[in-house]
This record gives C-alpha cells, sequence and structure tokens, in this order.
C-alpha cells in the first residue's frame, strides 16, 4: 500500500511539471512574438525619421554673399627693372695739354653752359704771340712799300708775292696760338651742377684726363629692356607708369624711342622715357620698375582670381540662380584670360548680369540652397 502512494505521488508531481512547462513556452512564444511586432514598428518609424532627416539636409541653405558681373575696362601691366640717367652727366677735360694755373668751381656749384672752370698755363703761348706780334708788324710795313712800289712798276712782281706770303703767314700763326689759348680754358659744355672735381691747381691737365664732372638732373631719362616676346604689343608713344620705390612715387609717361635691335645676351629690346625733374629727387641709377600696358580690353568680364578653382574637368566658379522662388548655387566651367592684381579677366562661361558667389562658396557644393 505504501508502495502504491509513492508511484501516485511522482505521477502527480510529473503531470503538475509538464502543465507548468508548457504554459512557459506558450508564454514566452507569445512575448517573443509582440517583441517583432514591437521591432517592425520601430523600423517603419526609423526609416521615416531617416527619410525626413535627408529631406532636412537637401533643403540646408547656406548664407553667402554675391556680386553681379559687370562689363568694365581691363588692363594688364608688365614690370621690369629701369635704369634712371641724367641727361647730361659728362666728364668736362681740357682741350689742350698744360699745367693748371686757375680753378673757378667748387663742388656743388651751379654753372651754366659756357662758363669757365679752369684756365691752364699759357705763359709761353703768349710770349710766343707776342713775338709774333713783332715780327707781323715788320711783314705787314715790308709787304705795304712793296706793293706801294709795284703800283709805281718799281720792283718784281715776285717779291710783292713773298711779303705778302710772310705777312699771311704771321697772321695765321698767331690765330693758332690765340685758338690753343681759348683752348686753354675749361668750359662747361652744359648747364648743370658740378659733382666732381678731379684735379686742383698744379696738376697737369690733358684732353685723356677728367678736369671735373658736370651733372644736369632736372631732365632724365629711364631705359628699360623688354623682353622680346612683347615686341608687337608696344609701341613709341604708349604710356607707361614709372614707379620709384624709394620715393613711393609714379610718374606717367610715354615711350619716347624703341630700340631698333635685340640684345642677343639677354633676347630683349631697349625702350627710353624722358621724365622732367624738377625737384631733382631724382637721381642717376635710383632704383626704378617700368610698368608697361601689354593688354587692354574696354568691356571684359573680370573677377577675383580666388573665385576661380580648379578640378579634373577645368577651372570653375559658383553662381546663384533663382529656381522656382529658391536661390540655387551653380557650378560652371570658365575660361579664364590674363591676371592683374588679383583680379582675372574670364573670356568665356559667364555673362554680365550674373550673379557670382563671392563669399561662402567653400561650404557650397552644386544645387544648394543660398540666401543672400
Amino acid at each position: 500500500m505504501k508502495k502504491i502512494l509513492m508511484v501516485l505521488t511522482a505521477a502527480i508531481v510529473f503531470a503538475a511539471c509538464s502543465t507548468e512547462t508548457a504554459n512557459d513556452e506558450q508564454a514566452k512564444r507569445k512575448q517573443l512574438e509582440q517583441y517583432k511586432q514591437q521591432m517592425q514598428q520601430l523600423k517603419q518609424q526609423i526609416d521615416l525619421l531617416e527619410a525626413d532627416l535627408k529631406s532636412f539636409e537637401t533643403e540646408k541653405v547656406v548664407n553667402v554673399r554675391v556680386m553681379e558681373i559687370e562689363q568694365k575696362p581691363f588692363e594688364h601691366f608688365i614690370e621690369v627693372t629701369g635704369n634712371v640717367e641724367a641727361e647730361y652727366d659728362m666728364d668736362v677735360s681740357p682741350e689742350s695739354a698744360g699745367v693748371i694755373s686757375e680753378v673757378f668751381v667748387t663742388e656743388g656749384q651751379t654753372v651754366q653752359k659756357g662758363f669757365v672752370m679752369a684756365r691752364l698755363n699759357t705763359d709761353v703761348l703768349e710770349r710766343n704771340i707776342d713775338e709774333l706780334k713783332i715780327q707781323l708788324d715788320l711783314a705787314t710795313t715790308t709787304y705795304t712799300r712793296q706793293k706801294n712800289l709795284w703800283e709805281q712798276n718799281i720792283g718784281s712782281e715776285m717779291q710783292l708775292l713773298q711779303a705778302k706770303n710772310n705777312m699771311e703767314s704771321l697772321e695765321k700763326r698767331i690765330k693758332a696760338l690765340e685758338t690753343q689759348i681759348a683752348m686753354s680754358e675749361v668750359k662747361s659744355p652744359v648747364s648743370g651742377v658740378v659733382d666732381v672735381v678731379y684735379q686742383k691747381k698744379g696738376h697737369i691737365g690733358s684732353p685723356q684726363i677728367p678736369f671735373a664732372k658736370v651733372v644736369n638732373i632736372s631732365e632724365i631719362k629711364v631705359y628699360a629692356d623688354i623682353s622680346e616676346s612683347y615686341i608687337t604689343a608696344i609701341k613709341n608713344g604708349d604710356m607707361v607708369k614709372v614707379f620709384f620705390p624709394a620715393l613711393n612715387s609714379e610718374i606717367e609717361t610715354p615711350i619716347r624711342q624703341i630700340g631698333k635691335t635685340i640684345d642677343p645676351n639677354n633676347r630683349t629690346f631697349r625702350a627710353r622715357m624722358n621724365l622732367s625733374n624738377p625737384t631733382q629727387m631724382i637721381k642717376p641709377n635710383l632704383a626704378s620698375v617700368v610698368k608697361i600696358r601689354d593688354y587692354y580690353n574696354e568691356s571684359a568680364i573680370v573677377i577675383p582670381s580666388l573665385l576661380i578653382r580648379k578640378d579634373f574637368k577645368g577651372d570653375y566658379t559658383y553662381i546663384a540662380e533663382n529656381v522656382n522662388g529658391k536661390n540655387i548655387a551653380r557650378k560652371v566651367y570658365v575660361k579664364p584670360g590674363v591676371t592683374q592684381n588679383n583680379m582675372t579677366e574670364v573670356t568665356d562661361g559667364l555673362q554680365a548680369g550674373v550673379k557670382i558667389i563671392s563669399e561662402g562658396f567653400n561650404q557650397i557644393a552644386d544645387g544648394t540652397v543660398v540666401m543672400f
């Protein structure tokens, strides 16, 4: 009897456990089904939110600044180094040789053309002239008497001709010596300033040794060596700008002369400009920069150079277009021309009246909505 009770008890316990296990499995399956439904709903909501966010990104508005393109004159300059020279800068030497007996100028003195700056010793020449004048008096008297006799048919014609020749020869010798005395004066060939006096009283002067330097810088000339590649773009009369960095001054002047030859060493030709220098602040050999216009377009499309960018297709920039009431950034490819002072001429791709994006272009792409 006791064994039967134990068997019944075990059977009841097993049945109860089996029922409980079945109920637990059913509950978990039901809970799993609920989680799957919730996950599906969450996925749908995530897709909707992602779509909304993408829509917001597409419609993102970027603040920019624009500038309207206008046609205006555009010019390009080349810059070359200028060489400044005085119109008159010369060493003055005596025309004859001799000892310098007098000096009449000092450095820095202003002189006029023909001013006597020094004189050579002429004592010997003057004594020779005095002797020749005595001989000339006798020769003149002899000629006069011989002529009177010839008119009275006395004497020979040869005697008359010899007397005349002797007189004229002495006259020419005296004139030659007087010319030498005149050449002993060292005269300034131009008006200007005595910049340097090389010799002093007592020195030996000669045509091979300069006595002084006379400079006139009221008028100066500037030379510029220009590459032969610009030979067709530059002509006489073209206006150029000469800039002097030390004076922070710029002067506009025409080209006076263009050289007729090409320097074979550097393949350049020379252009000359004349400048008035009333203040005399421009000195010979002063550093200068000559700006020469080699290109001019009266109606050009010009934009800042930094607005032109480059990719594998070419050069491009961004413009703003109105599409369905919205301002849209558009990427347009352009053909740049010459550049001057950070401004570039655009020869193709842009027209007057177009609004080009000048600020904020780093934050946009083709199709971005912009506001300005």
